[in-house]
């Protein structure tokens, strides 16, 4: 394996939870920004670091200052209603494909070891500006009951082409692993950080799992900063890169 688990503090496992959320940079940094700022409000503990030698090779300065190779941070949310939340987010992902799905495959194999049943990751897909929606796909028949019983807004219909990078071989993975995995997509013009579709995004999570994570005022305020601070100085296009199929959207 490739994946390197670097446990933080006291910590050597990722212990009970009730549901594992994910999100990696992609369209708009819907995801990614909406994890940010449920981190930071929530004062989310730090528990672990997965490394793979899969990610681009940039060592950046972490929280305290410190130089840290490439990784996605593993946190843990205590909510008021008494779920524990565990959410991985990272600030790059690999650009070719076959190292995506091997990143995939073993950070399955990860949460599968450490208990976890329940995957969503957290995703933007580009439409229309007056179209502003959010809706969740799951992978398996099973937990799609589940989530229309919880009155989520399911599809079966989108996204019509499929999906490809990293975000949507997670949350596709789930039933080869026995993990209920699932994609919770908000709409977005996707040229730049939509900080309404960040904060749809996280509202629809805690009306169908019952988060107990509710914003405080300054939400907007924070995920605007979080998109701000990830917007590239120059735009690149990795589409090509990762499919011949034009019609798919990268999450």
């Amino acid at each position: 394996m490739s994946l390197l688990v670097e446990w933080r503090g006291v910590n050597t496992t990722v212990g009970d939870n009730a549901l594992a959320l994910i999100a990696l940079p992609g369209v708009g940094n819907i995801g990614k920004a909406s994890l940010d700022a449920l981190n930071e409000i929530n004062q989310a503990e730090e528990i672990a670091r997965l490394h793979h030698t899969a990610l681009p090779p940039l060592a950046t300065l972490d929280e305290d200052g410190l130089l840290s190779p490439p990784h996605l941070s593993l946190r843990s949310i205590e909510s008021i209603t008494g779920v524990r939340l565990i959410t991985i987010v990272g600030t790059s992902q690999p650009l070719e494909s076959q190292h995506q799905g091997a990143m995939a495959r073993e950070i399955m194999e990860f949460l599968k070891s450490e208990n976890v049943d329940n995957l969503i990751v957290l995703a933007g897909m580009v439409d229309i500006a007056t179209r502003k929606e959010t809706f969740i796909v799951p992978s398996s028949s099973s937990f799609r009951v589940e989530l229309e019983s919880m009155s989520a807004d399911v599809r079966r219909d989108e996204p019509s082409s499929g999906a490809i990078g990293m975000a949507a071989l997670l949350s596709s993975y789930g039933p080869l692993f026995g993990i209920n995995s699932a994609c919770a997509i908000a709409t977005t013009v996707g040229s730049s950080g939509d900080i309404h579709a960040s904060q749809r995004l996280l509202e629809s999570l805690d009306k169908w799992f019952g988060l107990g994570v509710a914003l405080p005022k300054d939400a907007k305020e924070k995920l605007s900063k979080k998109l701000e601070s990830m917007a590239p100085k120059q735009t690149s296009d990795h589409l090509s890169e990762l499919t011949e199929s034009p019609d798919a959207f990268y999450m």
